[in-house]
């Protein structure tokens, strides 16, 4: 397996797109007018509590008031809130906190007015972005993300990812960790810490401990509200989170970005350094790679798959809802329950491809087509657990229920990646249709299925838009049918059809 990152980098943006083996599994985009990113830290103001909600309302500077529960408060708000204080009127001058003493934890289950007042100040954690008319979720309870460590204030508590399952190894690095820690501070080990040696550990530790000391000094001086600790830019971020040995290429459409970028893989794996490459071509990065289309043939409403199936993805106020279809597929599976099977785990592929993709989050509903064997639900639902298993979002799988629905919850911190797919009508009028390419796509799988029938002589009825789009180039598309089925596809535009309407006919004027 081999992943690849593109990076294109214009005047308003960069966009990310990761790759693995070829196909986009995951795509970013960085706005220079993003603010409030997770991780971000607020030096910020109460605005009002919620008793009823046992909640509070907080100025961070956007125009909605971010939402603070008293469960994100942690359990050492009181400690927080004295260091913040003596932070704030310079009485604080060692932020190590090697030598600050901890007062006694909040209770649990308490209410927020007796912590919490309107226009005391406090420090916040982005942990969910704004999203639709809703403002930034928060949380006091800090932490600071590195590559292979978080560090967490005003804690002792050495944790370590779920996902390292070796006990050995778990042991290992809890007792290298907690040789490292320094005092007053919890670590949490991260799942590509794995492996790694004391001396890689302690160098992402320092950088982490000197981020806490340069936020503490910005403090001092501070009005409300302020940001007082970024998250890394973007393209640090995403190299933080998914580079990995399975990386093969790195490329860069901007000089000086990809400088930026071989200085910080240099600093995290080093072997790596020379997979961080400069591309001159004049042709686009993403036009040259097929992002584009990709991107277009990924993030419409439906979404094709092999042999003909397809995938509808619809989005509501309170969930998605995907239905899996078979389409007009062809299939070597000798009865139905076997090439719904087939279907089935070709889609759940595919969906946890597009979770990942656009990002979504919340409920998910998949209606996969009807299994009748308990044993082929529970392949499928094994197959699904582990295509998510590479998903960072933190998600639960529920088993197929009795009728043959299959229920995610994935985590949403940030609003769902929504790329507009269709084009205005250029037959007239005010309503949209997919872009060419998507329905050049289906078409495509058409033809293919047509083949594999036996048919040899295939007409293709088509708007003029489409057959020009179909015909032209070197290789053209009709070309490229020709050398991989060795069939001529006759083409016959036809001016009163619809711009999305097409028809197969035989020699016989038969439709097929």
């Amino acid at each position: 397996m081999n992943k690849e990152l593109l990076i294109s980098s214009s005047s308003n943006n960069i966009n990310f797109a990761l790759l693995k083996d070829g196909k986009l599994i995951e795509y970013h985009k960085d706005n220079d007018n993003t603010k409030f990113l997770v991780g971000d830290i607020y030096l910020a103001k109460i605005r009002k509590s919620l008793p009823a909600l046992n909640a509070a309302f907080v100025n961070v500077g956007y125009k909605k008031d971010a939402f603070l529960h008293y469960h994100d408060l942690g359990p050492k708000l009181t400690t927080l809130q004295k260091f913040l204080k003596g932070v704030s009127v310079g009485k604080i001058k060692d932020f190590s906190l090697a030598n600050y003493k901890f007062e006694s934890e909040i209770d649990k289950d308490g209410a927020i007015g007796d912590v919490l007042s309107p226009n005391q100040s406090i420090l916040i954690q982005i942990v969910k972005e704004p999203i639709s008319t809703k403002g930034p979720r928060v949380t006091s309870e800090l932490s600071i993300a590195g590559r292979f460590l978080v560090l967490v204030p005003f804690s002792t508590r050495i944790s370590i990812s779920q996902k390292i399952e070796d006990p050995k190894e778990k042991d290992r690095l809890k007792r290298l960790v907690k040789s490292i820690a320094p005092k007053g501070f919890g670590v949490i080990i991260r799942t590509v810490a794995k492996g790694k040696k004391v001396a890689e550990l302690d160098r992402d530790l320092q950088n982490l401990f000197g981020r806490w000391i340069a936020m503490c000094k910005k403090i001092r001086n501070a009005g409300f509200p302020t940001k007082v600790m970024d998250e890394m830019n973007i393209s640090s971020k995403i190299l933080r989170d998914l580079f990995d040995e399975k990386f093969t290429s790195i490329l860069v459409n901007d000089e000086a970005l990809q400088i930026q970028i071989k200085d910080y893989v240099q600093k995290i794996a080093p072997k790596k350094e020379s997979i961080v490459k400069l591309y001159k071509s004049k042709i686009p990065i993403f036009e040259k790679y097929g992002i584009e289309r990709q991107i277009k043939t990924s993030f419409g409403k439906n979404v094709s798959m092999t042999k003909g199936s397809y995938l509808v993805i619809e989005h509501t106020e309170a969930l998605h809802v995907i239905d899996v279809n078979s389409g007009n597929r062809s299939s070597s599976s000798k009865n139905q329950e076997e090439s719904a099977l087939e279907v089935n785990l070709t889609a759940a592929t595919e969906i946890a491809r597009q979770l990942r993709l656009r990002d979504m989050g919340g409920i998910i509903v998949i209606d996969f087509i009807d299994q009748n064997t308990s044993e082929n639900r529970r392949k499928l639902f094994n197959h699904l657990k582990s295509e998510m298993q590479e998903d960072r979002a933190k998600h639960k799988i529920l088993p197929p229920s009795k009728f043959g629905l299959i229920q995610i919850t994935r985590q949403r911190v940030r609003p769902e990646m929504n790329i507009k797919t269709r084009e205005q009508n250029p037959s007239g009028g005010k309503n949209e249709v997919e872009a060419p390419i998507i329905l050049v796509d289906k078409i495509s799988e058409d033809v293919e299925r047509l083949v594999n029938k036996g048919e040899k002589n295939i007409n293709l009825n088509i708007h003029p838009f489409i057959a020009a789009y179909l015909e032209k180039g070197y290789p053209s598309i009709r070309l490229k049918w020709y050398f991989k089925y060795k069939i001529w596809i006759k083409i016959i535009p036809r001016d009163a059809y619809k711009y999305l309407e097409y028809h197969f006919y035989n020699e016989d004027g038969k439709s097929i």
